[in-house]
């Protein structure tokens, strides 16, 4: 039964990496995948393993690891309902309407910098949405906009590594207790800014980033794309209280999905009060809304979420038999297996980072915490955060900024792969040395 438990999650992962060729949603495949699992431990009569690594009940380990699933879930609803509010009341403008460069290699260094602190406040997926939305008005040449586009997907990456909001795995790593805020950003930001430096150099001796952007037909901007006069209020009120989250958790010691709560209840409150006019009718305010925002968040995103956590926490708690004759986790398993084939943690972590723009990045991580058992802020769980979060960038499809941007400028996968992947991974393995090196001082 252990074989086919394995198999049923080796067919389901083969058919969410193949979404696109299949033309099948990546959440069937992951709910499939993990209720089928969770089926064949029971009626396969398998052992599982408690989080306290002690063979017990299945409903009590299933419920323990649906808690810890809901942690999460709860937490990007919030997060991603904030990031839609801010979007519907174009608080993002604020920001983008700033940007009047046309040289080449400014507007490089601009939309990097951008990228990496617009991820760490929001995630990687919202900043490269809104990237890609400002560069369609600042480049109008879709040739010359692919390479900035595709930049802002390695600048999203790293910036989304050092934060516990900036991306999922590093969100997943956070509420697991496995990291800390103050010690990913203290261990995580150096690396993740050698990982944009190293790729922004290269880039400016690139003949795609030598002289000035090709100017618009037009400087006249739509109405549409007018900041609001609640514009301000909404983007402070947002990125407010997504940055008080981590405060408030180290003030309360409560976990990070109550601190989102009270946020997202702020900024829904701010956002039923203030109007964008005078004339303000009903049917636009229902538009500008909490609850419009609410049906813009990707529902399919936290679909497939909770179907391959489900699917990762039955692998976790699958028991077998280990190497030192008592019973482990099928994934624990695994780790004693790597190790004993890959004695150097190190170069584990960072084939990782390589399989993560491959593979999604969200299971590797849950299966490396299923795997490894060591203390919140070792070093592992810091290396793992980099490698999980910007290994991604080495391929288009590695990551969901990178599967945004796609979508949005129908970037060709070989394209990406002749033009931006080696970019992307010197900067990576420039990253990875940056942690090695300087985990050996600090």
């Amino acid at each position: 039964m252990i074989t086919a438990l394995v198999l049923c999650f080796v067919i389901g992962y083969s058919l969410i990496v193949f979404e696109h060729p299949l033309r099948l949603d990546k959440s069937v495949p992951a709910l499939l995948m993990g209720s089928l699992c969770w089926a064949m431990i029971s009626m396969g009569h398998l052992d599982v393993i408690t989080h306290e690594h002690t063979v017990g009940e299945i409903e009590p380990v299933l419920l323990h690891h649906i808690g810890k699933i809901a942690k999460i879930l709860l937490f990007l609803i919030g997060a991603m309902t904030i990031v839609e509010l801010i979007d519907l009341h174009r608080g993002f403008s604020v920001i983008t309407d700033r940007i009047s460069t046309t040289k080449k290699t400014s507007m490089l260094w601009i939309i990097l910098i951008l990228a990496f602190f617009m991820s760490a406040v929001l995630d990687n997926l919202a900043s490269t949405i809104v990237l890609v939305s400002l560069l369609r008005k600042l480049v109008p040449q879709r040739e010359e906009r692919l390479w900035f586009v595709s930049m802002a997907v390695i600048g999203a990456n790293a910036g989304g590594a050092w934060s516990p909001i900036g991306d999922v795995t590093t969100t997943m790593l956070w509420i697991g207790k496995r990291v800390s805020s103050l010690g990913l950003i203290e261990h995580i930001v150096i690396p993740s800014l050698i990982c944009i430096i190293i790729p922004g150099i290269i880039a400016m001796f690139l003949p795609a980033f030598r002289g000035n952007i090709t100017p618009k037909t037009s400087e006249v901007k739509q109405a549409g794309e007018k900041p609001l006069k609640t514009s301000k209020w909404i983007l402070f009120a947002g990125l407010g209280g997504l940055i008080f989250v981590p405060v408030f958790k180290s003030i309360t010691h409560l976990p990070p999905y109550i601190g989102i709560m009270l946020s997202l209840g702020i900024v829904w409150l701010i956002s039923e009060y203030i109007h964008p006019g005078e004339d303000f009718s009903r049917e636009e305010k229902e538009v500008l809304s909490a609850r419009h925002a609410l049906s813009r968040i990707e529902m399919s995103s936290i679909i497939f979420f909770l179907g391959i956590l489900a699917a990762v926490a039955a692998l976790e708690s699958a028991a077998v038999m280990g190497h030192g004759g008592h019973m482990i986790g099928l994934l624990n398993y695994a780790a004693e297996g790597l190790d004993a084939a890959i004695p150097n943690i190190d170069i584990v972590v960072i084939v990782l980072g390589f399989f993560s723009a491959i593979i999604d990045n969200v299971p590797l991580v849950a299966a490396s915490m299923g795997m490894y058992n060591f203390p919140m802020d070792d070093r592992l769980w810091h290396f793992i955060a980099y490698s999980a979060g910007t290994g991604g960038s080495m391929l288009i499809i590695g990551s969901a900024a990178g599967v945004a941007a796609m979508g949005m400028e129908r970037i060709d996968f070989i394209w990406y792969l002749k033009n931006i992947s080696w970019i992307a991974a010197l900067g990576f393995l420039g990253g990875a040395g940056a942690f090695i090196v300087l985990s050996m001082f600090f």
